[in-house]
């Protein structure tokens, strides 16, 4: 499997190339989002990494013009330690995780493993489409897993595929606490590495969007030192 890496630093593509090599891990190269997205058509890779800053399309909109196409090749954002709001929009969008900038070669390289492991098995999360109903009700929003859409007061919400899935984590478990952990294996998949922040920027980005007080919320409640936890009489 081969992963495509775009980063507009000659010298950092370069490195990461290298440390990658020494892993095993072929890469597929770019300098801009277009050329990535190019390469992304033509050579179908098993995981992304994007630097969120880069020429003529930057990650952000390369993230969603892919995750309009294809909702399960994970993608993994660079971007500067100080770019709180990159991080959470990178997520909102589809997203799997970031890493931010300057990183641990070492954290890097066990993200990506874990990325294409998880591209080599079925989503843990994945209900096959003929047992799902059509439409998912939580408090006063109907969900459309299909459309990756909801809806409240006929007002549509869009929703990111690892929100859907946490979502959907959450209402499998109506009414019980579900871990940080088990919400890591059920919307990231068994590999993922649980001492990333991806899973509280993702429910923040869910709270803002469903919740009618997000300071204050009814649909998503945490649980102190477990988890979260949905309500049925949310």
């Amino acid at each position: 499997m081969k992963i495509l890496i775009a980063e507009d630093d000659a010298n950092l593509r370069a490195g990461l190339v290298d440390l990658l090599a020494l892993e095993g891990i072929d890469c597929i190269v770019a300098e801009d989002g277009e050329a990535a997205w190019r390469a992304f058509v033509e050579e179908a890779p098993a995981l992304c990494l994007f630097d969120v800053m880069m020429p003529r399309l930057d990650g952000l909109d390369l993230c969603r013009r892919i995750r309009a196409r294809d909702s399960r090749t994970p993608i993994l954002l660079l971007s500067a330690r100080g770019a709180e709001i990159d991080r959470v929009i990178g997520l909102e969008i589809g997203a799997d995780d970031y890493i931010a900038k300057p990183f641990s070669a070492r954290e890097l390289v066990a993200r990506i493993k874990a990325g294409l492991r998880r591209t080599k098995a079925a989503p843990a999360a994945e209900v096959a489409p003929e047992k799902e109903p059509p439409r998912l009700r939580m408090g006063d929003i109907e969900i459309d897993p299909e459309a990756l859409r909801a809806w409240r007061d006929g007002q549509s919400i869009d929703l990111a595929p690892r929100e859907l899935a946490i979502l959907r984590a959450l209402l499998a478990r109506a009414g019980k606490a579900v871990s940080r952990d088990e919400l890591f294996d059920l919307a990231w998949g068994r590999d993922y590495m649980p001492n990333s922040r991806a899973l509280d920027q993702y429910v923040s980005s869910l709270r803002r969007k469903i919740e009618r007080d997000p300071a204050h919320p009814q649909i998503i409640k945490t649980v102190h030192g477990v988890g979260y936890r949905y309500d049925e009489d949310a």
